[in-house]
């Protein structure tokens, strides 16, 4: 369980603040909106109404006690970028911030944020990748050239083995898991028979995974 201090009450805030609570860990959010305030108080720990860019505000808050700090401001890139800053400057262990464009995480970065989240970026390439190819029903990137992707079953494999497919020696992918019926299972042998109703999970550079999969 970790303290968080979530700055910025809009959409991808409060959606922050119910995920985070589903989790179970502590959450004091702040915004300067009272309804936003009053709205998201079900799912945090606490709530201040407040001006973030206010040093004197910021600082009666104890940022240094809380493990994370979440920049959520949208559309206000002047407060958020102030916000960020004041966070480091006043002893914030790890800074992570909201952006919509990449100039806007350049700066950010530059001025405090230990790292930045762009989620209509994310989202876009998530969607670009899941919905341009029939055969992809999930995708997380790793790095800039590994990613795991949840894909259906080629049918040329249904009835064969993962050993006999072997895709491991042929295009270096590791089956990391397989799906039947929305339950997962990561007891995999070489004999283990794929069928038409599975999805696999597969883990591996994502050349090779387009190749072997013709996504």
């Amino acid at each position: 369980m970790k303290s968080i201090l979530l700055i910025g009450v809009n959409n991808f805030g409060f959606m922050m603040a119910r995920k985070l609570n589903e989790l179970g860990h502590q959450i004091m959010a702040v915004d300067k909106n009272e309804p936003r305030v009053n709205s998201i108080l079900p799912f945090v720990t606490d709530a201040q109404i407040g001006d973030s860019t206010n040093e004197a505000f910021l600082s009666s808050l104890g940022v240094n006690n809380y493990d994370l700090c979440i920049v959520a401001i949208g559309g206000d890139f002047q407060s958020s970028l102030e916000t960020t800053s004041l966070l480091k400057e006043l002893g914030a262990k790890y800074v992570v911030s909201r952006a919509d464009r990449e100039v806007q995480a350049k700066f950010l970065l530059r001025n405090g944020a230990d790292d930045v989240i762009n989620p209509e970026k994310q989202v876009a390439e998530w969607a670009a990748i899941r919905y341009a190819s029939d055969h992809i029903r999930d995708y997380i990137r790793i790095d800039q050239s590994h990613a795991i992707y949840e894909v259906t079953v080629p049918d040329g494999w249904v009835g064969r083995t993962v050993g006999n497919i072997d895709i491991r020696k042929k295009y270096g992918i590791s089956i990391l898991g397989i799906k039947r019926d929305g339950a997962m299972t990561m007891v995999i042998t070489p004999d283990t028979e794929l069928a038409e109703d599975m999805t696999l999970l597969v883990l591996g550079d994502q050349k090779a995974i387009q190749k072997c999969f013709r996504i």
